[in-house]
């Protein structure tokens, strides 16, 4: 109990099992999971990178058959996948992208049926707001159909099968994941180095939408459905302000008091990114409408807030 308001503090979990938690985001989450003195296990498929990346805080585990049963988790925060961008896109690879998610997904099912569903009581599970596809102009909320293009079969995918854990008993959450802004990793990663050099340039006709979230603004969404029992089903995992692709590269370029004249025209992308810059040229302009009904507070509800803040974060961590 808070003495000052009074009020219960969260009760988020006492064991967390994290699948892809040494990537950008589920890194991230160890941090803040760690950092509430809450127990973290890790599913990996590097265990000795993965102690040492974490400085064995964390319990790194090759198989959920592993977990003895009295060390279920009671939240399983599932983030494992092959990066969309890792590899030139040809049929192989797609096949590939979704498989890295959907085994896994089967896995933990899998896991939860023969014993695991004792103890675990909530699913987070990823996916992404490729769900609804490319619509334009169009503001999409949760409730809106998805879309009918590789990323949105292979989030249909992704969530069908986490869905299965709700015969069990098991809550189940859906984080369709705008990009994140974070330091260290993400869609910044790339783009800060050739901004701050005044090579930025606007992708295509820039009128396309950008559905963006700063990292701890998402952590902080993984918490509430930790805490709130009453959460369930698809959370558009965003901020509640998206911006086109022009907005979002002059705010960064503004930023990083550096000018954006340069624009990449679609053909440029195109030769360059083989179907992949099908990603870049259109987008989502996605409202987080069920977050916004409940009343959350975003961290960062605008874009040139989390970019600034990101930037400093790297200027603080590059001094050190």
């Amino acid at each position: 109990m808070s003495i000052a308001t009074g009020e219960c503090a969260p009760v988020y979990a006492r064991h967390v099992l994290i699948t892809g938690g040494t990537g950008f985001i589920g890194s991230a989450l160890v941090e803040r999971l760690l950092a509430l003195d809450i127990r973290v296990s890790v599913l990996t498929r590097e265990r000795n990178r993965a102690r040492r990346q974490f400085n064995d805080r964390v319990a790194a585990l090759e198989s959920l058959a592993e977990l003895r049963p009295e060390d279920a988790p009671e939240v399983i925060v599932n983030l494992a996948g092959k990066g969309l961008e890792s590899e030139r896109w040809n049929p192989t690879v797609k096949q590939a992208l979704i498989e890295s998610r959907v085994d896994t997904t089967e896995h933990v099912i899998e896991y939860l049926h023969h014993g695991g569903a004792g103890r675990t009581r909530l699913l987070i599970s990823g996916s992404a707001v490729g769900y609804y596809g490319a619509r334009g102009e169009r503001r999409l909320t949760e409730e809106d159909e998805p879309g009918d293009e590789f990323q949105s079969r292979l989030c249909r995918q992704w969530e069908a099968s986490a869905l299965r854990a709700e015969p069990l008993g098991i809550r189940v959450c859906l984080s369709r994941t705008g990009v994140v802004l974070g330091s260290g990793g993400g869609m910044l990663g790339g783009l800060t180095p050739v901004f701050r050099a005044g090579l930025g340039a606007v992708a295509g006709s820039g009128r396309q939408w950008i559905s963006w979230i700063h990292i701890e603004d998402l952590l902080d969404l993984f918490l509430r459905f930790m805490a709130d029992e009453s959460l369930s089903g698809a959370f558009n995992n965003t901020a509640p302000g998206p911006v086109t692709n022009r907005e979002f590269s002059r705010a960064l370029g503004s930023s990083l008091n550096r000018p954006v004249w340069l624009r990449a025209p679609g053909w440029a992308l195109h030769l360059l990114k083989g179907p992949m810059a099908h990603l870049y040229l259109t987008g989502q302009r996605v409202i987080p409408a069920r977050h916004l009904a409940d009343g959350h507070v975003y961290r960062y509800p605008d874009i040139r807030s989390g970019l600034d803040n990101v930037l400093e974060r790297e200027r603080r961590d590059a001094t050190k």
